[in-house]
């Protein structure tokens, strides 16, 4: 169990932390080190092909990583509008994100989190960070700090002591090319 300070300190170590999001428990790392991310992908039993999401305290940790002069003004108007908020937004990627976290896409999945554990995270660390549930692949997503301890605790570098916003379910993900939901918040 552990606090911000701690989590940080495990990031810039290219360590995995696991901290509470708005719905459940997620695992993340530095998105810039590719040894951090091979071992969140071993962690959670994840194929590299699927990518991973990016969380962020504010749109300016995002610059870089998403490119959103390809967008509509009026899509950005509508993702500006979400955030901070549950929703993540596939984007086109930009030129600071690898393949590492995007997988076979050229898009990225990135979220503005309202969380106040995520904001005290990417604030401290100052940048996003990558975001998948806290939970083996195909188990139930991880929605208490006790249940991350029991299925990855022996897995992960800390977990944030913290509760979950109490979404029901994980955050809305929509496709800021098409405007189409791809997951139900």
């Amino acid at each position: 169990m552990a606090n911000v300070e701690q989590c940080v300190k495990a990031l810039s170590q290219g360590g995995v932390i696991a901290y509470p999001t708005e719905g459940v428990f997620g695992v993340g790392c530095d998105p810039d080190n590719v040894q951090a991310i091979q071992a969140l992908l071993n962690v959670k039993e994840r194929d590299r092909a699927k990518g991973l999401i990016l969380i962020a305290a504010d749109l300016a940790q995002l610059d870089g990583y998403i490119d959103m002069s390809r967008l509509s003004e009026e899509t950005k108007a509508d993702v500006l509008a979400s955030w901070p908020g549950p929703v993540t937004w596939v984007m086109p990627a930009g030129k600071k994100i690898t393949d590492w976290v995007t997988g076979q896409f050229d898009t990225v999945a990135v979220r503005v989190s309202d969380h106040t554990d995520v904001q005290a995270l990417c604030t401290a660390f100052g940048k996003p960070i990558t975001s998948t549930s806290a939970n083996l692949s195909g188990e139930e997503p991880c929605r208490s700090v006790e249940e991350v301890d029991a299925q990855l605790g022996d897995r992960v570098a800390c977990i944030l002591v913290g509760k979950t916003g109490g979404l029901e379910r994980p955050t809305e993900i929509r496709d800021a090319r098409s405007g189409k939901v791809l997951r139900q918040g």
